[in-house]
């Protein structure tokens, strides 16, 4: 599961997420393989740290490794 797919599976999660960044469903739905898009995701999870915690013990990866990717995504 990536770390869109793990916001996404909790609703009250995916509308902060919608809310914070201004992206819409369509939008989501749309940039799949936009970096920026991706990036601002990333950056949504990284900038909340209980979600950044819960994501990387969810999806087995480390807290720094979503921040990192973050961090290259948003360039």
């Amino acid at each position: 599961m990536s770390v869109l797919g793990w916001v996404l599976e909790d609703g009250r999660r995916a509308e902060r997420l919608l809310a914070l960044t201004g992206l819409t469903p369509d939008a989501l739905r749309a940039g799949l393989g936009d970096s920026s898009m991706l990036g601002a995701v990333l950056e949504f999870v990284a900038g909340h740290e209980p979600d950044l915690l819960a994501a990387a013990g969810d999806l087995g990866l480390s807290p720094q490794s979503i921040v990192d990717a973050s961090g290259r995504l948003a360039r």
